[in-house]
């Protein structure tokens, strides 16, 4: 009897704790994906990478680095990417419309992070079923093919 008596107490008690009044359970269960993820704020919003913080870009575009980056897209990029339309790659015309420039520089430098670590980078790759390469991009030629993408959002 006392056994019955006991069990029923822990049922209750664990049914009361995990259904109960939910102010701790509030708690937890909105825990950001940041903790969820092992990501920190920046990381989600930004990448996983050596681009650890907001990159300083003015409202004009560099002309020398757009071309410059161009160079290195048409090398480097083009094969998988078109600026319009799925390739084997998204489509990179309007990218920063949709994603940081950190991002994309994070994406660029770290593919294989991106996509180890990363909801987006995960999602990307269940989507287009293939990795992307590591190209062996330097950061200021990263920050380049970002220019070279803001010059050709703005032109379109």
């Amino acid at each position: 009897m006392k056994t019955r008596i006991f069990v029923s107490l822990l049922t209750a008690s664990l049914i009361f704790f995990s259904c109960g009044n939910n102010d701790g359970e509030t708690d937890e269960a909105s825990r950001s994906a940041e903790q969820e993820q092992g990501l920190t704020e920046f990381e989600l919003e930004h990448g996983v990478g050596p681009v650890t913080e907001r990159v300083d870009i003015d409202d004009t575009i560099d002309a020398e680095m757009a071309t410059k980056g161009l160079n290195i897209y048409e090398m480097k990029c083009e094969m998988c990417h078109n600026m319009e339309g799925r390739m084997v790659g998204p489509a990179l015309g309007d990218v920063l419309e949709r994603r940081s420039p950190e991002f994309v520089m994070n994406f660029i430098l770290n593919p294989s992070g991106m996509v180890q670590e990363h909801p987006e980078g995960q999602r990307l790759l269940q989507e287009y079923m293939t990795a992307m390469p590591y190209q062996n991009v330097k950061e200021d030629e990263a920050r380049a093919i970002v220019e070279f993408l803001r010059d050709y959002n703005q032109n379109q």
